[in-house]
């Protein structure tokens, strides 16, 4: 890290900053290029127009709730070009602001370099997400500063950040669920939170058209894990499984979903309870996006993108505190060749769709192990202490 930190402390922060400068000039330049703002148009168009936004025929569309489409309206107005600029500067601005915050509260020395050489290790497993538009990067940030909001018992921050990550993507619930468990009293904002964003679109169209909408979303969501179409590849924990010949029954992979969801929030409440605060609330995300990521029953190789950012600075916090070593430059490595598997298509194609949930699953596992260790030695500590 000696040897590391004067590079660092310049090269990643402008790498990060640099790659989506570029982002925005293609997304000026050819702003329909490798782009999902088609499906963000379609349900703002569809919802202007009273249209039905959901076909459930298909698992592909527009999959978001009807307060995304209205509020993507002034976006929609703003054209293609003026309106993919802002959506962009929306999302990445969201996500760094969360990992600005995150370091701050981790404290002690070489803040700009553990922020740089995180987002470095980050930037190849986020930038097809970044470049794509999805609104994967905005749910990232706000479920991040939804994250620290509640762990500090910040009530109307709370409410923001979970209001806006419901917006983005139905799959935030999960982290409200979480936050609900380990700050049970702010339950009450959580569930406002959610009524708030339901009640949205009523201002802006018609009660019988919404509740129409409302009945066919709810019937996508519950659907979603079983009724698989042939278009979308699943990229979760059953991916290794179907891609060697033996795909796992839906019931079964529910029955592993609910226990690991059941040891995901053991698991956050202890580091809540024994990690320093600012240190919990990276494990506790890091932990709960492990979850969203592998064990979630709709995902896609860009939904990885959610973990990149967290598991980049748990790195370089692990990189910080054991002043580097084997462990901390095999996980350094393995996190940003895994961002690299896409890039080439012929190896792309290999190792889609099996390769990613492997990858993140043992670095994942890597660090949250770390930090059990770090809380374990805490206890230990204070127990000589009070000895």
């Amino acid at each position: 890290m000696t040897i590391a930190k004067p590079v660092f402390d310049r090269l990643g922060l402008s790498m990060w900053i640099g790659a989506f400068l570029i982002v925005l000039v293609m997304v000026l330049w050819s702003p329909d290029t490798h782009s999902v703002l088609g499906a963000y148009k379609f349900g703002s168009e569809e919802f202007l127009a009273g249209r039905p936004l959901y076909n459930l025929g298909s698992q592909m569309g527009y999959l978001y709730a009807p307060a995304f489409a209205a509020l993507y309206v002034p976006l929609l107005k703003l054209g293609a070009h003026l309106g993919g600029l802002v959506w962009h500067v929306l999302g990445f601005a969201v996500l760094t602001f969360a990992a600005m915050r995150q370091v701050r509260k981790l404290g002690g020395q070489q803040l700009t370099w553990l922020l740089s050489f995180g987002l470095f290790l980050a930037l190849p497993l986020a930038l097809g997400a970044i470049r794509n538009g999805q609104s994967t990067i905005l749910l990232t940030g706000a479920c991040w500063l939804l994250t620290l909001s509640a762990l500090e018992g910040r009530r109307a921050e709370t409410f923001f950040w979970a209001s806006l990550a419901v917006i983005a993507k139905p799959t935030a619930i999960i982290m409200l669920l979480l936050a609900g468990g380990l700050r049970p009293r702010l339950i009450p904002v959580l569930v406002l939170a959610v009524l708030f964003v339901l009640a949205i679109p009523y201002a802006f169209a018609p009660a019988s058209y919404l509740n129409g909408q409302y009945l066919d979303f709810a019937r996508m969501l519950t659907s979603m894990a079983v009724d698989k179409t042939s278009r979308f590849v699943a990229s979760d924990f059953t991916a290794p499984f179907a891609a060697a010949g033996m795909p796992i029954a839906e019931s079964g992979a529910t029955a592993v979903r609910f226990v690991v969801g059941l040891l995901t929030l053991s698991t956050v409440l202890w580091f809540d309870r024994k990690l320093e605060r600012g240190t919990a609330g990276l494990a506790i995300f890091l932990t709960a996006t492990f979850y969203m990521c592998v064990f979630n029953p709709r995902v896609e190789p860009n939904t990885y993108a959610m973990i990149a950012v967290p598991a980049g600075l748990a790195v370089a916090l692990l990189w910080r505190e054991e002043r580097g070593g084997v462990f901390a430059s095999v996980l350094s490595t393995a996190l940003f060749a895994t961002g690299l598997s896409g890039v080439e298509q012929h190896v792309h194609a290999f190792l889609y769709p099996w390769f990613r949930p492997i990858a993140i699953a043992f670095i994942a596992c890597s660090l949250i192990w770390w930090f059990w260790a770090k809380a374990g030695e805490k206890v230990v500590n204070a127990g000589v202490a009070n000895g």
